[in-house]
């Protein structure tokens, strides 16, 4: 097999002169990509794609679905890097048989999400929005918030971001519930947690904080009928994959008051422009903080997240393996064994 190109290119904004140097250090010509007048990264068409990664070895990406039909257009392309840690809008089954890589900037940002989770909490419970819109309507009474000392908290979920979140947890003494199948109960108990079904955490947690993948499985996890088993100050943060939450369904039981409030940084509409009217009318109640899927962004994960993903393109452009821990596809050995 002939050695890819050394241009990479990178599609993705706020990539920063220490991971640009690294690139350049290893030998890869870097190329920040422009992109199209009023088009976002995760509007970019195939062909666009295309043009934009002609003779490319690397790809550091964010938010564009790449498609089989993506990947066949880019022969050239080994790796497909993602600076974050979902992997959804990559086919994965169409890199593996085309041979390309496919990398996630594993622990880059997983104390940034963390710390937005613990924030939008505190948010919620002590009423800040609403302090705030109603000062500035020239209400200033006093708003009568909830702590989050020595309350129940649910994690759905426990990888690298789950376990951020729990440490953080401790030292609020809070009692927290975990729902996951990466916690076995030994490490359970080592940790100082409590391993609970969905079903137990969903009904004692006063906070509930989602971290699960989006597949079949979990989609719509949280809805109509868990929000009617929730306690109604209970609160729900979800930072991972807006589908694990019916947002329609959320809505209803924030208007009928069957929980407390919701801090939300993920929402159907990003893949379900739809659904834009639902999350409108979320992010405008008074119970709801809101950000755009930026529990990442923020100067210390953005440079992590964008130096993981430069090693990865670099090792895989050198021939070599990418951080284990990062790969979540890899078809050079599936060619490899066809020739």
């Amino acid at each position: 097999m002939k050695a890819p190109p050394r241009k990479v290119v990178v599609t993705q904004k706020f990539f920063d002169d220490a991971a640009i140097d690294f690139l350049k250090s290893r030998g890869c010509e870097v190329e920040i990509a422009t992109l199209p007048e009023n088009t976002s990264e995760a509007e970019l068409t195939p062909p666009q794609i295309r043009d934009l990664l002609a003779g490319a070895g690397g790809w550091i990406v964010g938010h564009p679905r790449i498609t089989r039909e993506v990947q066949s257009m880019l022969p050239d392309l080994a790796i497909i890097s993602r600076r974050g840690v979902g992997f959804e809008k990559v086919d994965t089954e169409a890199a593996t048989e085309l041979g390309k890589v496919v990398t996630i900037a594993a622990g880059g940002n997983n104390d940034s999400v963390a710390d937005q989770v613990i924030g939008m909490m505190i948010s919620i419970g002590r009423r800040f929005r609403e302090a705030q819109m109603a000062m500035n309507e020239g209400r200033w009474n006093i708003l009568v918030g909830t702590e989050l000392y020595q309350k129940t908290v649910g994690i759905i979920g426990f990888g690298r971001i789950g376990r951020s979140l729990a440490k953080r947890l401790k030292g609020f003494n809070a009692e927290i519930l975990v729902s996951s199948p990466d916690l076995t109960l030994e490490e359970a108990d080592e940790l100082g947690l409590t391993l609970a079904d969905f079903d137990t955490l969903v009904a004692r947690a006063d906070y509930i904080s989602v971290h699960a993948p989006l597949i079949d499985e979990t989609r719509h996890m949280f809805n109509a009928d868990v929000f009617s088993r929730m306690k109604s100050t209970a609160i729900l943060v979800n930072s991972a994959r807006g589908g694990l939450v019916n947002d329609t369904d959320l809505l209803n039981a924030l208007k009928n008051k069957q929980i407390l409030g919701a801090g939300l940084d993920v929402f159907e509409s990003e893949a379900n422009p739809e659904l834009m009217p639902v999350t409108n009318e979320l992010i405008a109640l008074p119970n709801v903080i809101a950000a755009p899927h930026a529990g990442a962004s923020t100067d210390e994960a953005l440079a992590r997240t964008n130096m993981i993903a430069a090693i990865c393109v670099a090792d895989v452009l050198d021939g070599g393996d990418p951080p284990a821990q990062c790969v979540v596809a890899d078809g050079r050995k599936a060619v490899s064994e066809l020739l």
